[in-house]
């Protein structure tokens, strides 16, 4: 599954806009994920933004068009999904990538393993 391009490249502007230095792009969750200080900030995918904003997500779940991830079976806390229709307005958008990115000072970046 293709992941949304116009959602990337929002995504891309949002984080070169705030003049971040250590944005890293790669694949990853069916999507493009944007690695900020060697950690998973957020994700494109088809028709969603992934975000990990740690703790807060148990209050962002009780939002409309928020969701968990969960991953083989397991739900996996720190990471909601957020619909196009949780962030219609630049506002809402910003609001998202804003608290990815203060999770994010605080977040653990995982360990790579070499092949």
């Amino acid at each position: 599954m293709a992941y949304n391009e116009e959602l990337a490249d929002k995504i891309r502007e949002a984080l070169a806009e705030l003049g971040l230095a250590d944005v890293e792009e790669k694949k990853m969750f069916r999507g493009i994920c944007f690695m900020v200080n060697g950690k998973m900030c957020v994700c494109a995918s088809a028709d969603e933004m992934l975000c990990r904003i740690g703790p807060e997500y148990k209050e962002a779940l009780e939002l409309n068009g928020v969701r968990g991830m969960i991953r083989n079976g397991k739900a996996l806390k720190d990471f909601v999904f957020v619909s196009q229709d949780a962030m219609k307005t630049k506002k809402e958008f910003d609001s998202w990538i804003n608290k990815a990115l203060a999770f994010n000072k605080f977040a653990k970046a995982t360990k790579q393993v070499e092949m």
